[in-house]
């Protein structure tokens, strides 16, 4: 069902474009016949808009990895800087919550360690919605902010790091078998707020797969039993994240790993002072509306990416997304 239900979904969004664009043609026939250059531009406005639809719709169509339409998990990790970093690392986690709410993407917060002064130090959300994985693993990386401090009475420039992972929820199509001798579990005081339930049981669950040394953490839940189930999941999840990317190296001869969260290493930097931009290094996508940027304003970045990788090089680089 879930499936007749996407393709019904394509095939109205192509049959809509279709449409469209031949009500913005018979308008522009009509306004140059009756010398309307007000109706001609309006109908020339809305072709462009058509265009970025239709482009954005082919590229969705190249999302056919065995995981692309599942659900994801997004993790955010604090680099090293103390509540500079935990700071920057609480407004990705802004920005990539309010970018599902502007798709319709339905947001689950897993786990969240707050910072021992702002911000946070890690966090892990579970976006649900056709395709938010293949979508999302184009934010697979280091993110670089440049900006003057608000923790700073010198108001000196600061440089943070901050590091996103992206992995898929499997689903039943996908087998990962897990021997249970592989795997230590803690059981844990859930942290943040709760009540006294949360602070006088140890509902939180830590699983650590020794062979890989992969550690998932969950305490969304008051139930001890659900945050184990939950964990599992997860951990099932980031173990088929893992086979995918050693695939990916195989095929591409390039490291897909993680990195060290900090200088060289950023796929994106977010500069706010002395001057306003934000440019991914990879594809060289570039804007000076930062504060759309972190508002959720996502898409050049994440199709220009998609781009990139399915057609082997990319679109040329835009100086501008505005």
């Amino acid at each position: 069902m879930q499936e007749r239900t996407a393709l019904e979904d394509q095939l109205k969004s192509i049959g809509r474009i279709e449409q469209e664009l031949d009500d913005q043609i018979t308008m522009i026939e009509l306004g140059e016949a009756e010398k309307d250059p007000k109706t001609v531009t309006e109908a020339e406005d809305a072709l462009k808009r058509i265009k970025a639809d239709a482009a954005r719709r082919e590229l969705e169509a190249l999302l056919s990895g065995e995981a692309d339409a599942n659900d994801s998990y997004l993790e955010v990790h604090a680099g090293a800087g103390g509540t500079e970093s935990q700071d920057w690392a609480s407004m990705l986690l802004r920005m990539y919550m309010r970018w599902a709410e502007q798709h319709g993407y339905k947001v689950e917060m897993m786990e969240e360690t707050q910072g021992e002064e702002a911000g946070i130090k890690s966090a892990t959300l579970q976006i649900k919605g056709r395709n938010a994985y293949g979508w999302l693993k184009t934010e697979h990386g280091v993110h670089r902010l440049v900006r003057i401090s608000p923790y700073d009475s010198n108001a000196r420039r600061h440089t943070s790091f901050a590091s996103i992972d992206v992995y898929p929820v499997i689903d039943d199509r996908i087998q990962v078998d897990i021997k249970e001798s592989d795997v230590r579990t803690d059981m844990l005081r859930a942290s943040g707020a709760g009540g006294q339930h949360v602070n006088k049981t140890e509902s939180a669950i830590r699983l650590t797969h020794i062979p890989t040394n992969i550690v998932v953490y969950c305490q969304n839940d008051r139930s001890q039993h659900r945050n184990r189930a939950q964990a599992w999941d997860m951990l099932r999840a980031r173990l088929y994240e893992r086979e995918l990317k050693i695939r990916e190296e195989q095929a591409a001869a390039e490291n897909a790993a993680k990195t060290d969260i900090g200088w060289g290493h950023q796929i994106r930097s977010y500069v706010l002072q002395p001057y306003q931009m934000v440019k991914d290094l990879r594809t060289g996508v570039s804007t000076s509306n930062t504060g759309g940027v972190l508002d959720g304003d996502l898409d050049p970045f994440m199709e220009a990416t998609l781009a990139q990788r399915a057609f082997g090089g990319g679109p040329e680089k835009v100086e501008d997304v505005d």
